[in-house]
């Protein structure tokens, strides 16, 4: 079951580049971590300084939620290109409970936790692209991607 904003298409051309960063999330301090890994690639992309902000911020939203309900999982963060486009790609994978309702959580407002319930749809209005899968007892991966153009 995948929730997305903009659908992620498997295309043949987009190449992942050697940048890339794996962030162990176990704690908040993780969190912090995995947020300035990401701004400082994305800086390598050449995006805006508050863009940079979004993605760290979408970065945050995501790792918050393995801390909370997975307890601990990993932030890998990739430059990717697609012809004359470049971006980032976050991809947030654990081995948690897993999710069984994604169209449920992916509501404003929604928390099984002491959260707002903002942290799911936020970082996917926040990004280009964003797909959610899940599987009861096996865990749940984010993959998210933010286009420089």
């Amino acid at each position: 079951m995948a929730a997305n904003k903009a659908p992620m298409a498997a295309n043949k051309a987009m190449t992942a580049t050697r940048e890339e960063v794996h962030v162990r999330i176990q704690s908040s301090a993780d969190i912090v971590t995995a947020r300035q890994e990401g701004r400082a690639l994305a800086s390598r992309a050449g995006f805006s300084s508050s863009n940079l902000t979004v993605i760290a911020t979408a970065i945050s939203e995501i790792a918050r939620n393995i801390v909370e309900y997975a307890k601990e999982g990993q932030v890998t963060i990739t430059l990717i290109s697609d012809g004359q486009k470049r971006g980032v790609e976050v991809v947030a994978a654990d081995q948690g409970p897993g999710i069984a309702d994604i169209a449920t959580v992916m509501r404003d407002g929604y928390s099984t936790g002491r959260g707002m319930g903002i942290g799911l749809p936020g970082a996917r209005r926040l990004m280009d692209e964003f797909e959610i899968a899940s599987e009861i007892g096996k865990g749940t991966t984010v993959r998210m991607r933010k286009w420089t153009i």
